[in-house]
C-alpha cells in the first residue's frame, strides 16, 4: 500500500485508488476501514469539514450503537423489507460492532429494550474509536470534498470527480461505495446528494420523506401542555377513523404538537397518511392499565371518598397538574365543584377523555428534526448479497441512502454498519482477492 504514513489527510494524493467511499458517517467509516483492512487502497471522501457529524447527535449525544435483539426482532422493526438485510446481518451484526468498539477501548452497556450504548454515554467516544480504527487501516481521508460526478465506462465505475475549494479533481478507482446518508438533519451534511449521483446512473428513487419525526397538531391544546412528559401511556394512530397502530411508553408535548419515543415510532405511518391526504389523528390513553369499566369504578370510588373536595383537587390523584386545567376546559367542568356534585354523565365524560385524549395531526417537523429518512434508492436495483448495483458494476450502496429505515433502538445504525461491511467484503472479493491470487 502506498498510503500516507498517518493514513489521514489529503496531501499528495496520487489520484489512483482501489476503492473510494463517499460519505464519512457510520457506514462510510465501516466500509472504508473494512476494505483497507483487507489490503485495498482506500480514499474516504467527506464534504463536511470533519467526519461523523451526524453520529455525534445520535441517541441525544449518547449514541445508541445497536440493539442486542435477535435478527428476527430487527426484521420486524425495519421497513419496508427488513429481510432484505439477511445477508448483511449475516456478515456483520450487533456483536461485531460491539467487538470492534471493545478492541478500540469503548465499553458498552445494554439498556431497556436491548439498546446498546457506550458506558460513557458519549457519542464522541464512539466516533473517536471508529476514526482510530480507520486510521490504523491506513485509510486516506479527504474532508471539505464534494463528489459531483461518478465516472463510468462500459457499465463499470472508473472513478469520481470531486470539488474542493472550487477546484475540480478527477480520481481513479476500481469501485465506489455511496454512503451519503439521507436528508435528515441536513446541518450535519446529509442533504440527499447521493440520490442524485445514483439517479444520474439510472437508479430510481422511492419517494423520500421524514421518519422518526415530531408531529404538528391543530389547535392550541399541545401548546398549553408544552414541556409535559407522560410515561406509561398508550398512543394510537388513527387514519380515516381506523386504528392502524399503537405504542406504549413515553411521549412529550411541544409548542407545535407531539414528540417523544412513542410518537416518533408512530410518525412513519402518520407522515404517509398525510401524504395520501388522509385524516390523521393521535389518541392518547392516559390510563392504559385500566379498561373503561375499571377506570369508571375507580372514579366512582374517588368521588365518593372525596365528596366534599373540589373537583380540581380530586383530579390531582388522577392526572399530572398541567393536564388538569386543560381537562376541565375540554369537559366544560367547574373545578370548584365538589365531588358529590359530579353527575354520572360528567364522570363518564371524564373517563372517556382519559381513555381517548385526541389530537388532529396536520403536518410533521420536516427533515431538520427527523432522525431518519424513509425512502431512498430502490433496493430492487441493488444485490442484497453484495450491496452492488445491478446497473453499474463496482458501484455499491450502504446505510441511509437505501430505501430501508427502522424504528428507534439502534436498528438504523446497525443497518449502516452491516450494509457497509458487506459492500466492502464484496468489493474485495471481486477486485482484490482475485487479482492477488493470480
Amino acid at each position: 500500500m502506498a498510503a500516507q504514513k498517518n493514513g489521514m489527510g489529503h496531501n499528495n494524493l496520487n489520484n489512483k485508488y482501489d476503492l473510494i467511499v463517499v460519505g464519512a458517517g457510520p457506514a462510510g467509516l465501516i466500509a472504508a476501514g473494512r476494505a483497507a483492512s483487507q489490503g485495498a487502497r482506500v480514499l474516504l471522501v467527506e464534504k463536511m469539514k470533519s467526519a461523523g457529524r451526524k453520529l455525534l447527535i445520535t441517541g441525544k449525544g449518547r449514541c445508541n450503537v445497536s440493539n442486542d435483539a435477535y435478527q428476527s426482532a430487527f426484521f420486524k422493526n425495519i421497513f419496508p423489507n427488513g429481510k432484505y438485510l439477511k445477508p448483511a446481518f449475516g456478515a456483520f451484526f450487533s456483536k461485531d460492532i460491539v467487538n470492534l468498539l471493545t478492541q478500540e477501548g469503548v465499553e458498552t452497556t445494554v439498556e431497556r429494550g436491548g439498546r446498546i450504548f457506550p458506558t460513557s454515554n458519549s457519542a464522541l467516544e464512539v466516533l473517536n474509536a471508529l476514526m482510530s480504527w480507520v486510521k490504523k487501516q491506513r485509510v486516506e481521508l479527504s474532508c471539505n470534498s464534494r463528489v459531483i460526478e461518478l465516472l463510468v465506462q462500459q457499465g463499470q465505475i472508473t472513478g469520481i470527480i470531486t470539488e474542493r475549494n472550487g477546484q475540480k479533481e478527477p480520481l481513479e478507482a476500481k469501485g465506489v461505495v455511496l454512503c451519503t446518508g439521507g436528508k435528515s438533519y441536513p446541518a450535519t451534511g446529509s442533504t440527499g446528494e447521493g440520490y442524485l449521483l445514483a439517479q444520474q446512473l439510472g437508479h430510481s428513487l422511492v419517494q423520500t420523506r421524514p421518519a422518526l419525526v415530531p408531529l404538528i397538531t391543530s389547535g392550541s391544546l399541545a401548546a398549553q401542555l408544552q414541556g409535559l412528559s407522560l410515561k406509561n401511556v398508550s398512543a394510537s394512530l388513527w387514519i380515516n377513523n381506523k386504528k392502524v397502530k399503537d405504542e406504549f411508553g413515553e411521549m412529550l408535548f411541544a409548542h407545535y404538537g407531539l414528540t417523544g419515543p412513542i410518537i416518533l415510532t408512530l410518525s412513519r405511518q402518520a407522515v404517509d397518511g398525510l401524504l395520501q391526504k388522509n385524516k390523521v389523528k393521535i389518541s392518547i390513553d392516559l390510563k392504559p392499565a385500566l379498561d373503561e369499566n375499571k377506570l369508571d369504578a375507580r372514579l366512582i370510588r374517588d368521588l365518593d371518598a372525596n365528596g366534599k373536595k373540589q373537583l380540581e383537587n380530586i383530579f390531582k390523584g388522577w392526572l399530572p397538574s398541567k393536564l388538569i386545567p386543560v381537562f376541565l376546559e375540554q369537559l366544560q367542568l367547574d373545578g370548584k365543584k365538589q365531588g358529590h356534585q359530579v353527575t354520572g354523565k360528567e364522570r363518564r365524560q371524564i373517563m372517556l377523555l382519559m381513555k381517548n385524549f385526541e389530537f388532529e395531526v396536520t403536518d410533521n417537523r420536516g427533515y431538520s428534526e427527523a432522525i431518519i429518512t424513509a425512502g431512498g434508492i430502490n433496493t430492487s436495483e441493488i444485490d442484497g448479497k453484495t450491496m452492488q448495483s445491478k446497473l453499474v458494476k463496482n458501484l455499491y450502496f450502504a446505510g441511509e441512502i437505501l430505501d430501508l429505515d427502522a424504528n428507534t433502538g439502534g436498528y438504523n445504525l446497525q443497518i449502516a454498519y452491516s450494509t457497509a461491511w458487506l459492500a466492502a467484503n464484496a468489493f474485495i472479493k471481486l477486485n482484490i482477492e482475485n487479482h492477488t491470487t493470480k
